[in-house]
């Protein structure tokens, strides 16, 4: 390789490194998506606190929005992984309470790139 090739490779790799944020950004998250059996069943704004219960296949979950960020709060499961999921804050975030047919994601103005999106 010359000088200049090494030059160019340096170039390229900067400009990727700078991209790579705006590319992979997701948005700013805006609502929280409670869905029963695929059916929408609560759209919550993340602009202020609130908790509600849903009631699920196996009983009723909880689910709790602050500021920016939703969390499954409390859910009858056995094996607890979508409490376990924690706060989601990024758009396309998602917690799925299989057991219960619950999930909880979080929606943007644009979709967050993830593993699913490949």
């Amino acid at each position: 390789m010359k000088p200049g090739d090494w030059g160019m490779f340096l170039l390229f790799a900067a400009g990727t490194a700078a991209l790579a944020p705006v590319a992979f950004s997701g948005g700013v998250a805006e609502k929280a998506v409670v869905r029963r059996d695929g059916v929408v069943v609560a759209e919550l704004p993340l602009t202020q606190k609130r908790r509600i219960e849903v009631a699920g296949a196996l009983g009723t979950s909880v689910i709790e929005v602050q500021p920016g960020r939703a969390r499954v709060a409390a859910d009858p499961g056995p094996r607890q992984y979508c409490v376990r999921q924690g706060w989601l804050t990024r758009p396309n975030a998602i917690a799925i309470c299989a057991p219960s047919h619950l999930s909880l994601s979080i929606a943007g103005r644009s979709a967050d790139h993830d593993s699913l999106a490949y």
